[in-house]
């Protein structure tokens, strides 16, 4: 026993399974942990793991329904969902001819079974750590047959104390999913028994900065400066490896070291409260793995407690709790009292250090120590648990278009892992070629994806700063990065449901529709939380058209174009054409969507002035999740649940919110509300209550929207609005000739020309008629390049 800390300590009670759950023999034993998921153990030693482990922590599941049927020579279990046969007393491994000739596992209502060793081809795997990588590692729980299984035999064992220990028995341990079409059920019982996804701090959803730059004091406090002076967000930002002192070893500078650079940061507390005081959280890039050297303030202290190698360094070795003890201790303790808020594990070779999964636990839970910070860390991701500590990294990538191709699709198969907070570098790391418009379709993905995060290597070249593009890249990168604080409210409540419930923050669309899985052009869309559905833009635009031509799928439904409004009915696929500042992103019929209207720039906590974006098409309700978004006092039931219902008929419409569920003293006393109802006719007949006190108001319209602003309204109680009109939803249907006519206005050409070249496409003539027309207009003066776009889209239109 070795004592690190409260923070470490382990719940083994919560380990052992349901004792009704469990059917054992000698050397066998099976728990029916859930409907769909069951524990397989084999040892001819009749031993059998009730300790934790990395992966599983939670076995005590109340016991599901199942049958049991046994003699002396089988045992049979049943669910609803599979159908177990074992022959007492035999491996669970069969012979070559026959390998489920002792074990065999049948998926109910299907054709398909498991036995031990089963290939499970058709598994959709999990992302490799590294984007770079590009492709799928090893097995995830997702698979289109249904069937998934966990071998979790090698699996380091947790002690009480937090410490670990290695069972080398030859053994079987392995956790077997049966869920035919049921994934997310599965996942949430996986979920169960491993821990459900740690909620990251509020913060963590705002805009990240991280350069490999050597600031100093002038440096980051002139970049805080022009983050501010330009209006632009930010909540985060991480210092790369320059801010501590280093070693040089045979030519070659170490990543290690714990202590801040005086040559850089002359008073680093000043530094970080600086930050703190402009609403910026800080990380520091961490990198234990190639051992401690004397440059440490700390390092003599700690050689009264752990041996140094005859060179001097105290080596790393996670494995060692005296190691670990005195490295949280004296190296990342006294970083925490200066009021560092987080740390990026930036190991030099991932896939090189042993036991990544648990550095990441001990520094996660060693941060639970103090419950006024929430545990967060940076780190590229591994197979065991990612989900528990979050945020992965994706690593550093090339600058350019390949890597933007990759992400959506790798952040779509998270969804098999259920890890899903993933943090890529914005345009890519280094390398490549600097683009504006790779650098507005990187931060578009971002705004609509968990995590933002700029992340660029060291050099003068490269841009990743808004203003230090042309003034259009600077506008639109603006203002998305507005847009994506303003969302936190929304993606804040999704990833609490994420958090408490394990709903899942980013679903592929070709979870519902399996087919798509290999259509390149569909694979990569998902929805973002319960409302927004992203068909993300990963190719460039026709220089001529000036427009990107996006073909997307939407589901089932009516959805609406997000900034526009336009309706889009769905279960059909579509072309568009989509300009810089244009990104496929919709909401459904009935959609609530809170947003931040907050006044002080970096500031992310709940907001006083609230704005809720509502959808017609039909009633809807949304729950709002608020904390401190800090600590780890919403455990203890500090924080505030606001429901929002929308009741929606053709001539009448309601909202109400009203808190139902927390403390009162979380979120401001009083908030102000501008409620915009898209896509909705001005209505006259206005009310409002706060419980049964009649409230003034302020309407107007903006565009096709309907807007209702009321001040200064407790945010304890219930709002109703009321709105009585007739017809009242504008029917906004999208219409492919908008977008043409659009397309032609903006091309710099005559007058007189575009009226031609409306004329011909727009006329009832058939299409091999228009194409002969058009290509007439080029004896007329029209460019040849504009001919061929022209002839283009005339084969787009046909599609349609």
């Amino acid at each position: 026993m070795y004592n690190l800390g409260e923070q470490f300590k382990i719940d083994k009670q919560r380990a052992i399974a349901n004792k009704k759950s469990i059917i054992q023999g000698p050397n066998y034993r099976f728990t029916v942990l859930t409907e769909r998921l069951i524990r397989l153990e084999y040892n001819d030693n009749g031993h059998f793991v009730d300790e934790p482990t990395e992966l599983v922590l939670y076995r005590d599941l109340p016991t599901p329904e199942f049958e049991l049927k046994e003699d002396r020579n089988f045992v049979i279990i049943t669910t609803k969902y599979f159908k177990l046969t074992y022959i007492k007393g035999k491996s669970f491994i069969g012979g070559k001819a026959n390998p489920s000739a002792n074990l065999k596992v049948d998926l109910l209502n299907t054709d398909r079974y498991w036995y031990y060793g089963h290939p499970e081809i058709r598994n959709f795997g999990v992302p490799n750590p590294s984007l770079s990588e590009g492709g799928t590692k090893g097995k995830g729980l997702y698979s289109v047959e249904g069937i998934a299984s966990i071998d979790d035999t090698a699996s380091l064992l947790l002690n009480e104390d937090g410490t670990t220990h290695q069972n080398d028995e030859l053994r079987i341990d392995t956790y077997l999913f049966m869920y035919n079409t049921d994934f997310e059920d599965a996942l949430k019982d996986y979920y169960q028994i491993s821990g459900f996804p740690a909620l990251p701090p509020r913060y963590a959803l705002g805009n990240w900065w991280s350069s490999n730059n050597d600031y100093d004091d002038l440096k980051l406090k002139k970049l805080v400066d022009n983050f501010d002076r330009n209006n632009i967000p930010l909540s985060v930002i991480v210092l790369d490896k320059d801010w501590h002192k280093r070693i040089k070893i045979q030519d070659k500078y170490l990543r290690t070291g714990f202590t801040f650079n005086n040559q850089y940061f002359t008073n680093p507390k000043a530094m970080i409260d600086y930050l703190h005081s402009k609403n910026i959280r800080i990380g520091l890039s961490i990198d234990p793995t190639s051992g401690i050297y004397n440059i440490d303030t700390y390092y003599n202290d700690a050689l009264k407690y752990i041996q140094t190698d005859n060179t001097g360094k105290i080596p790393y070795n996670v494995l060692d709790p005296k190691f670990i003890d005195v490295y949280l201790k004296m190296f990342i303790h006294p970083l925490d009292n200066l009021g560092i808020d987080f740390y990026w594990l930036d190991l030099e070779n991932t896939q090189n250090t042993p036991q990544l999964t648990l550095l990441k636990h001990y520094q996660f839970y060693d941060m639970q120590r103090d419950y006024k910070r929430r545990p967060l860390i940076l780190s590229e991701g591994d197979t065991i648990a990612p989900h528990r500590y979050p945020i992965l990294y994706s690593g550093k990538t090339p600058v350019g278009w390949e890597t933007l191709r990759k992400i959506p699709f790798y952040n779509n198969n998270t969804f098999n892992n259920g890890a899903q907070f993933v943090a890529h570098d914005v345009s890519g790391y280094f390398k490549g070629t600097e683009d504006n418009e790779l650098y507005l379709r990187s931060i578009q993905l971002g705004t609509f994806s968990p995590i933002l995060k700029f992340g660029v290597d060291k050099g003068r070249y490269y841009k990743r700063e808004p203003w230090r593009w042309d003034i259009k890249t600077y506008t639109i990168a603006k203002d998305y990065l507005q847009l994506r604080h303003k969302l936190i409210p929304y993606i804040y409540s999704e990833t609490y449901k994420y958090h408490k419930f394990g709903d899942q923050l980013i679903k592929p669309l070709y979870y519902l529709k399996p087919d798509f899985y290999d259509d390149v052009l569909y694979r990569n869309e998902y929805f973002f939380g319960s409302s927004l559905f992203i068909a993300p833009i990963i190719t460039q635009k026709d220089e001529v058209m000036n427009r990107v031509v996006h073909n997307f799928y939407l589901p089932s439904g009516t959805w609406y174009d997000y900034v526009t409004g336009k309706k889009f009915p769905g279960g059909k696929s579509y072309i568009s054409f989509f300009r810089d500042e244009d990104y496929p992103v919709f909401a459904k019929a009935g959609s609530i969507i809170p947003l931040s209207n907050n006044k002080n720039l970096n500031d992310t906590t709940p907001p006083t002035d609230m704005e809720i974006n509502i959808f017609p098409g039909q009633s809807n309700s949304y729950t709002l999740f608020e904390d401190d978004g800090e600590s780890d006092l919403y455990r203890k039931g500090f924080y505030l649940l606001t429901q929002i219902d929308y009741t929606y008929m053709p001539n009448n419409y309601s909202v109400v919110i009203r808190s139902v569920k927390g403390k009162s003293g979380i979120i401001p006393d009083n908030r102000n509300y501008t409620i915009i109802f898209r896509n909705t006719k001005r209505t006259e007949e206005v009310t409002a209550y706060l419980n049964d006190t009649s409230l003034s108001l302020k309407t107007y319209v903006d565009g096709p929207n309907f807007i209702v602003e009321i001040r200064d309204v407790p945010t304890v109680g219930q709002l109703t609005i009321s709105c009585k009109g007739k017809d009242i939803e504008i029917d906004a249907l999208r219409l492919i000739n908008e977008d043409i006519e659009r397309i032609i206005s903006d091309l710099k050409i005559s007058t007189e020309m575009k009226e031609k070249i409306d004329s011909i496409l727009f006329s009832k003539d058939p299409i091999k008629k228009k194409r002969i027309s058009i290509r007439k207009l080029a004896k007329d003066g029209l460019d040849k390049k504009f001919v061929r776009m022209f002839l283009k889209l005339l084969e787009y239109i046909g599609e349609i």
